[in-house]
C-alpha cells in the first residue's frame, strides 16, 4: 500500500518528537527528595562559645575520656540534583551515654552528667560536601509528655539562605520502634537513621548519612 508524502512527514515528525523526549528524560537530572525536618527540641546548647571542634569524647586540659562508646559520624550534605554543598554550616549536639544533656533544661533528669563530654561541635563541610564527628553513642531517655526517646543526634544545617534542622537515629534500635516522634513521622523517619559503615580511628563504630537540603 503506497503511503502518502503527508503521511509519511507526519509520521517522522512523530518518530522525531519521540526521540527528542526521550533524550530530554534521560538528560535530565533527579531530583532528590529534601531530608525530613525534626524539631530542635528544648536543649539546643545556651551557650555555644565553648570548646566545639570535631571531637567531643575529649575536653582541653583533661586526660579522660567521655564514658560510652565512642563513635564516628560521617555524612555529605547535597542539593537536590545530588551536588555537593561546601562550606557550609553544621552543627551537633547530644545527650551523653546515660542520656542527659549538659543544659539547665535537663536538671531533673537523674542520670549522671559526664564532665568529659563535650555535647556540642560545629563543623563545616569540605569541598565534596563531607564532614565528619568522633562523638559517644547517646542514651535514650524518658520524657513525660512524649514517652520514651530512642537515642538520636541534633543536627542543624545552613548552606545560604537553605537551612535545616533535623535529628538522625540508629539503625537496629528496639526504642525506634515505640519513638512517639518517628511514629508520628511515618515514612519520611526512614530517611533520618544512618547506616552502620567502615569503623573509624580506634576501631570507633562508624556510620554514614547523605543528607539533602
Amino acid at each position: 500500500m503506497l503511503i502518502s508524502r503527508r503521511r509519511t512527514l507526519t509520521l517522522l515528525s512523530a518518530s522525531a518528537l519521540a526521540a527528542c523526549a526521550e533524550r530530554v528524560d534521560v538528560d535530565e537530572p533527579s531530583i532528590a527528595a529534601t531530608t525530613p525536618a525534626e524539631m530542635e527540641g528544648p536543649f539546643f546548647p545556651p551557650n555555644t562559645n565553648i570548646e566545639r571542634d570535631a571531637d567531643l569524647t575529649r575536653l582541653a586540659g583533661r586526660s579522660e575520656r567521655a564514658a560510652g562508646a565512642v563513635i564516628q559520624v560521617r555524612g555529605r550534605l547535597l542539593d537536590r540534583s545530588g551536588q555537593p554543598l561546601s562550606g557550609a554550616r553544621v552543627e551537633l549536639w547530644q545527650a551523653n551515654a546515660a542520656g542527659r544533656y549538659a543544659h539547665p533544661g535537663d536538671a531533673a533528669n537523674t542520670q549522671p552528667l559526664d564532665p568529659n563530654f563535650q555535647g556540642y561541635a560545629l563543623l563545616q563541610t569540605g569541598a565534596d560536601g563531607s564532614f565528619s564527628a568522633t562523638t559517644i553513642k547517646p542514651g535514650g531517655y524518658d520524657v513525660p509528655s512524649v514517652g520514651r526517646r530512642t537515642p538520636h543526634l541534633h543536627w542543624k544545617f545552613a548552606a545560604g539562605q537553605r537551612e535545616l534542622t533535623t535529628q538522625s537515629y540508629f539503625p537496629g534500635e528496639p526504642e525506634n520502634e515505640i519513638d512517639a516522634l518517628m511514629r508520628r513521622m511515618g515514612a519520611p523517619a526512614q530517611h533520618l537513621i544512618v547506616r552502620a559503615g567502615a569503623a573509624g580511628p580506634e576501631s570507633a563504630l562508624g556510620f554514614d548519612w547523605d543528607i539533602t537540603l
